[in-house]
């Protein structure tokens, strides 16, 4: 999921919105978030739509995602939530004309 916004809510923590691309989040998952610098560990917490609490969320979804431990700079619009280990980060890359 591509972070779309990023929310502070107090006593809670910190709250990354966005559109789920593909696959399946649920509850207690274990996510990386990635991009624009290294890569960070945490757990989802809880999944809301629209301010209704979800058991998981799923691909084409608006959802946003409590994240365990994670400060709201520590994050960016920009970055991408994934699945621990399915997505590798590239800085170089060669290609053919």
């Amino acid at each position: 999921m591509p972070i779309e916004g990023i929310h502070t809510i107090e006593g809670r923590g910190t709250v990354a919105t966005g559109k789920i691309e593909q696959g399946v989040i649920t509850v207690g998952q274990k996510v990386e978030i990635l991009g624009l610098g290294g890569i960070l560990e945490s757990v989802c917490t809880s999944v809301e739509a629209f301010n209704r609490p979800l058991d998981r969320g799923e691909a084409g979804q608006n959802v946003g995602l409590l994240l365990r431990g994670i400060k709201a700079d520590q994050i960016r619009r920009g970055q991408v939530i994934a699945a621990p280990r399915t997505i590798r980060p590239r800085s170089q890359f060669t290609g053919e004309g």
